[in-house]
């Protein structure tokens, strides 16, 4: 994990990465057990990948909780995925910024991996067959209104 980390900081990829078509499968920890993004067809799902000292992390999840709660009877399914290896971190993290949506834990990055993680956070939008929409790395203020947009066409396809 912690090469997986390097890798991200240092903008290079792992070799392997998402393609267009069909998002890659995975299963993550949840509150509620396992998770596996396959499971999800039918629904629109938004994975956010993240870290307790991801700075812009800490903007994206009131972001997240408003998408969830504006779309989520509609079929949007939000999944943050946790990639700290000390799960202490993520749980302090949580206590600050909490999340009205599906936080999944994968400290060995295999998730991130299959994705070719680059960058904190990353995030993918998934349609309801389940292929790969977009992706998009960080994130800033400025990135909220045109991924709603996004959010909000997948939604209506």
């Amino acid at each position: 994990m912690r090469k997986l980390i390097l890798l991200m900081l240092l903008g290079l990829s792992t070799g392997l990465s998402a393609q267009a078509g069909q998002a890659p499968d995975f299963t993550v920890a949840t509150a509620a057990g396992p998770l596996k993004l396959s499971q999800l067809r039918g629904k629109v799902v938004y994975v956010d990948f993240w870290a307790s000292w991801c700075v812009p992390c800490r903007k994206s999840f009131p972001w997240l909780n408003e998408m969830q709660a504006r779309y989520g009877n509609a079929g949007l399914k939000i999944i943050a995925i946790n990639l700290d290896e000390d799960s202490q971190l993520a749980k302090a993290f949580l206590k600050q910024y909490p999340a009205d949506f599906t936080v999944g834990f994968d400290p060995k990055g295999v998730s991130a991996q299959a994705y070719g993680l680059k960058g904190m956070p990353s995030s993918y939008l998934i349609d309801r067959n389940g292929n790969l929409l977009l992706s998009h790395i960080g994130f800033r203020s400025d990135d909220r209104g045109e991924l709603e947009l996004k959010i909000r066409a997948a939604m209506s396809q």
